[in-house]
């Protein structure tokens, strides 16, 4: 037996009118169930569901309208076809308002019925195939978060703590300050403070405090009114604001000078801010989550941040550990960064040589996750093959002198003790160098290989003296 293209039901209180529509969408292979009155219809509906209603818009009792009303609120994805003989333009615009799909007017050849049902019909699939991939996509980002999202990468003892602690500050609205060095994932562990939290469904707000000039932080955090200052030429909502109901996160949070410390107080105090150039407070509803990489303490010692301030952001201390505190993270995060940007870059490689872990494993990494996520892009723009050499990593990873030195602290001093700064510079100009020369000098292929906009390569270009400074962009 054949099984029925799909369930429509009809509703409609002329018998002749029901029984034809019936029979005609039967004979199209369809299953259908007749009522005689919007009462019956709806209830039927209820309980035995459809792909399709088609329903007469004047009935007594309870007209089309209503019946559109109640199926699309019991059913919301369901396609409803309205059929009448009062076929105004004003008819049809509140049945549509009411939620119909079409509107057809009696009298109607029995092929426009098929035709509009058959329409109606695809769009009710198409509907329902949104509904069921929005249902795996939610599945889908659940098993991920439970998998990655609500963890930090790594097996190490510091980083089970670590997770532990996250997850039950994220259930609090305490003031978070979180602890470490540049590139060990600090916005990372602030984003899982607030995806863990009640505020997930809420704004996730990130300021890059020393990214900002003194003059402009306080407008960025806090907001401006129009003619507050010169440029000022609208009224602009800061970050605590944006960030209303949600999180705010102030990265490098030890960079902001002594006014802004004032008035970011007041806020954690009053839970209000007031705009630049304002009289009025706006009362805000905001978590706050800090970083820093200072020893903040030590600033407080030094008078140059405000002691009462630190206290009300230190609430709850999260240290998220350097990367040579937990080498036996290594493998599984570079194993990570080549699925990870593997399939954008060089979807060829799959995994890492025994001989490039061990390079990997050598180097003491000063730029933390960070450098060592550098190292392994630019390891996969050069490989050539299924697997990741140490040949094709950066020239820092590929020689005996990467190994470790020590102070007597146990410090590692990588490289000659040369300067992070230096370092990630160094790395970054043999990256580009190495990309311009496999481009053969061709700068939209070099920006492709990278990753980067053609304007940022330019740039870098110019900075490493590749190019002369204001040469013409390719096209």
């Amino acid at each position: 037996m054949v099984p029925p293209m799909a369930r429509v039901l009809v509703i409609d209180d002329n018998d002749t009118m029901r029984e034809g529509m019936a029979v005609t969408l039967k004979k199209a292979g369809h299953e259908v169930l007749a009522f005689r009155n919007g009462l019956e219809g709806v209830a039927g509906f209820q309980a035995k569901g459809a792909d399709v209603v088609v329903t007469d818009l004047k009935m007594e009792a309870m007209d089309g309208l209503e019946v559109v009303k109640q199926v699309k609120a019991h059913e919301p994805s369901v396609v409803v076809l309205v059929v009448t003989a009062f076929g105004t333009i004003e008819t049809a615009v509140e049945a549509m308002r009411s939620g119909a799909y079409d509107f057809i007017q009696k009298p109607f050849p029995p092929d426009l019925l098929r035709a509009k049902v058959d329409a109606a019909l695809e769009l009710s699939r198409t509907r329902q195939r949104v509904t069921r991939l929005e249902a795996v996509t939610e599945a889908l980002s659940s098993d991920l978060a439970e998998r990655t999202g609500t963890h930090l990468l790594g097996e190490s003892e510091p980083m089970q703590k670590l997770n532990i602690a996250i997850k039950r500050s994220a259930a609090t609205d305490a003031t978070v300050i979180i602890h470490g060095e540049s590139g060990t994932g600090k916005e990372l562990v602030a984003r899982m403070l607030h995806e863990l939290s009640p505020r997930k469904n809420k704004p996730f707000v990130s300021t890059h405090c020393a990214a900002l000039a003194e003059t402009l932080l306080e407008s960025e955090l806090f907001g401006h009114e129009r003619g507050s200052f010169t440029g000022a030429v609208k009224r602009k909502l800061g970050r605590f604001e944006l960030a209303d109901g949600g999180t705010l996160f102030l990265d490098e949070i030890g960079e902001i000078n002594a006014s802004v410390q004032t008035k970011l107080l007041r806020v954690l105090q009053e839970r209000e801010i007031q705009r630049v150039g304002g009289e009025e407070t706006v009362k805000v509803d905001v978590r706050v989550v800090c970083a820093t990489h200072r020893d903040l303490k030590a600033e407080v010692a030094s008078g140059r941040f405000r002691e009462d301030l630190y206290y009300r952001l230190a609430v709850v201390p999260l240290v998220v550990p350097p990367l040579r505190e937990r080498p036996e993270d290594l493998t599984l995060l570079a194993k990570h960064f080549v699925a990870k940007h593997g399939p954008r870059i060089n979807p060829a490689v799959k995994a890492l040589s025994p001989d490039a872990l061990s390079a990997l494993q050598r180097y003491a990494w000063p730029g933390n996750v960070r450098e060592l996520e550098n190292a392994i892009e630019q390891g996969l723009v050069f490989s050539e093959g299924s697997m990741l050499e140490e040949k094709e990593l950066p020239a820092f990873l590929q020689s005996a002198s990467t190994r470790v030195t020590q102070t007597p602290g146990g410090l590692p001093i990588p490289h000659g003790d040369r300067p992070l700064p230096d370092i990630l510079e160094d790395l970054e100009r043999q990256l580009i160098q190495r990309a311009y020369e496999k481009a053969k000098g061709v700068k939209t292929e070099t920006a492709r290989l990278l990753g980067i906009k053609t304007s940022a390569l330019y740039y870098k270009l110019e900075k490493y003296g590749f190019i002369q400074k204001g040469e013409t962009p390719e096209e």
